[in-house]
């Protein structure tokens, strides 16, 4: 759940592209400092349903229920969508096509992340420990070191461009069934980077596939974490985008 650091302010601008209104940082601050969108919804922020694109991609979208580190649905996940900028939905695709001529799939565990979505995990680590989930999710580390080098108060899926994901093998009936990786998703933990020496070789195999077909689509992963990816370059690099995911058609939600 790769994030990063950054301060979180400030005045109020008007923006095109697709991204709504905009809250900015001032004019003394640093050239890369965040900005973030007024949107309310995803048809104003310009984010796109990756099932607009791959119908029957699959989907296991872990904040969208219990199954995940906090162990219950995280605030701005209405529903197990992936809404990403249409650049990333179309690389993803892309993506997706080549691998099938392969005899493999995607799995997709999360897109576009809600900005509330991230503070809610900064409250997270302040909550008491659940030994289920450090046993499950952080077994090396005291709840609270999961601050700053796992869990940080912004996050590059936030911006829309950035996907989780794992690869799925397909037999010929059309089952599929997830490759060995190493670790589960969002395992914090250094198991979890994706060149580790302790992943055998074939989970370093199944961790290389998933690069190669990523990066030859434009995707860069996050060396962290084997399942982070984000299109290289980003098509907003600044904007954080904070509208819920709903369970709704994105042309479907009213603009105003």
């Amino acid at each position: 759940m790769r994030v990063a650091s950054a301060a979180l302010l400030a005045v109020a601008l008007a923006s095109g592209c697709g991204a709504g209104t905009v809250i900015a940082e001032p004019a003394s601050a640093p050239a890369d400092a965040p900005v973030f969108s007024t949107a309310t919804t995803a048809a104003e922020a310009g984010l796109v349903d990756i099932r607009e694109r791959v119908p029957d991609i699959d989907l296991d979208i872990r904040y969208a229920g219990d199954d995940n580190f906090t162990g219950a649905p995280v605030d701005g996940y209405a529903a197990a969508r992936c809404y990403l900028l249409a650049p990333a939905a179309d690389a993803l695709a892309a993506v997706e096509s080549d691998l099938r001529a392969q005899g493999l799939r995607l799995r997709i565990f999360d897109c576009y992340r809600p900005v509330r979505a991230v503070r809610r995990f900064m409250r997270w680590i302040e909550e008491d420990d659940d030994l289920v989930a450090r046993a499950r999710y952080y077994p090396n580390l005291p709840k609270r070191a999961l601050r700053g080098e796992y869990i940080a108060p912004l996050s590059g899926h936030s911006r829309a461009a950035t996907v989780d994901l794992t690869l799925l093998e397909c037999d010929r009936d059309g089952a599929c069934r997830p490759l060995d990786m190493g670790t589960p998703f969002d395992f914090f933990d250094p198991r979890a980077n994706t060149d580790s020496p302790q992943a055998s070789p074939q989970q370093r195999r199944n961790r290389d596939r998933l690069r190669a077909a990523m990066e030859r689509h434009g995707f860069r992963n996050y060396p962290q974490e084997w399942w982070h990816y984000t299109l290289d370059p980003e098509p907003s690099k600044r904007i954080h985008y904070d509208v819920p995911i709903e369970d709704v058609p994105i042309e479907d939600v009213p603009l105003d």
